[in-house]
């Protein structure tokens, strides 16, 4: 814990305490495995092991949705840990993203060769296709599907690179808009949401993008070092001539005006959002899709017009992040979220950035998009702004 980060923001302080009194139980309840068998815990075992921040929101969901979206997430996980491993030869790699999801139906197959950090899920993969189906029919159909279409888009793209914008969106889609996707069918065929979450497939897609666009965002300095470009050509081919030359200080200008080039576009999917949001009915859905929604907003603010992305790891403080896990549990606390993070980002444009006028029209959208319904937020919102005002008025007469 950061002390002189607290000292600076000293109602984060209060955030950590409750979580750590309760909040935490009121928005991620522990889950009693008891009753479960001994493969299923097992699968439990490994969502905790490749992922705690996933294992914690997933585990919060209702009925057998929690383990349809279990399994859903370590099936994937070990697709994409057959594309991360690189001492897998492309003859071999190739075909079995293509087929991976035909795996799911063979009893006892599993692959033995990977070298990545989370290879557990590959090895003991009958574990996990057990359970796969042990699932209903609905839930295996979803997960079939969308693990085919995804493995399909990761070998496309294991074969080029990202150089235009749709490239961007069409890679993002496939590692990311796809799960928005197939969890959007996964709620639907729960039950716990109607059917239109689950058709409405632009509105899902623009979910997974904005939280994919986000980390790649984010993660320029990481994926640069080990040699992964992610940024679309066509638009870092406007400030320099290599994506690595970022990392040099006398490019730090262009660097930034790129980065905020390709925040802005991110941005655009935020109204996408506050609709998809306001369809979801079930607490643990709204929940489990808010969290991330709004630490990507996070993210985006703090790296907005930062060189800081360009030479270490931005991230959100500890005290920050659980006070939007915990303020993240209703449909005006999301939108009033998203439109601060808004305001913080139109209120760091710089007047000389090339994407200055884009940047405001999409923060002012946002922030019009995400004004309270509640009529007494409304009311407050109002007397406030009269209230500033007339100050002004004032200042004016005194001062002018």
């Amino acid at each position: 814990m950061d002390l002189r980060q607290l000292a600076v923001h000293p109602h984060e302080l209060y955030n950590l305490l409750k979580f750590k009194l309760g909040g935490a139980q009121h928005i991620i309840p522990k889950q009693d495995f008891s009753s479960l068998n001994p493969l299923a815990r097992k699968c439990y075992y490994y969502l905790e092991k490749t992922s705690r921040s996933f294992a914690a929101v997933i585990q919060a969901l209702d009925g057998d949705l929690r383990h349809a979206v279990c399994i859903f997430y370590l099936v994937l996980r070990a697709l994409d840990t057959v594309e991360d491993d690189m001492t897998i030869p492309m003859d071999e790699k190739l075909p079995l993203l293509h087929t991976f999801h035909e795996k799911l139906e063979i009893e006892g197959w599993s692959y033995e060769k990977s070298q990545e950090k989370d290879k557990a899920v590959l090895e003991d993969f009958p574990v996990i296709s057990v359970e796969f189906r042990a699932l209903s029919e609905g839930y295996r159909n979803v997960i079939s599907d969308i693990t085919r279409k995804m493995g399909a888009g990761m070998s496309e793209f294991i074969q080029k690179d990202v150089i235009t914008m749709d490239d961007w969106n069409l890679y993002c889609h496939y590692v990311a808009g796809l799960v928005g996707i197939g969890l959007s069918r996964l709620f639907s065929a729960s039950e716990l949401e109607d059917e239109v979450v689950g058709e409405d497939t632009k509105l899902a897609n623009s979910m997974g993008l904005f939280l994919q666009k986000t980390n790649v965002i984010r993660d320029y300095l990481e994926d640069s070092l080990e040699g992964r470009e992610f940024w679309p050509e066509e638009t870092w081919k406007k400030y320099t001539e290599k994506l690595t030359d970022f990392q040099k200080a006398e490019n730090r200008v262009e660097a930034v005006q790129c980065l905020n080039e390709l925040i802005t576009n991110t941005l655009r999917h935020i109204p996408d959002v506050i609709v998809y949001m306001s369809r979801l009915k079930n607490q643990s859905i709204f929940n489990f899709c808010a969290i991330p929604q709004v630490m990507a907003a996070a993210t985006l603010a703090k790296c907005y017009n930062n060189p800081g992305v360009f030479t270490g790891v931005v991230k959100i403080r500890k005290g920050e992040t659980v006070g939007l896990m915990m303020a993240s549990t209703s449909m005006n606390n999301l939108r009033t979220i998203m439109k601060d993070y808004a305001k913080q980002i139109d209120n760091k444009v710089p007047r000389k950035d090339p994407n200055y006028i884009a940047t405001k029209q999409i923060c002012l959208l946002i922030e019009e998009l995400c004004r309270p319904t509640d009529t007494r937020e409304t009311i407050v919102s109002i007397w406030w702004s009269a209230i500033i005002a007339l100050i002004f008025i004032v200042l004016f007469y005194i001062y002018w």
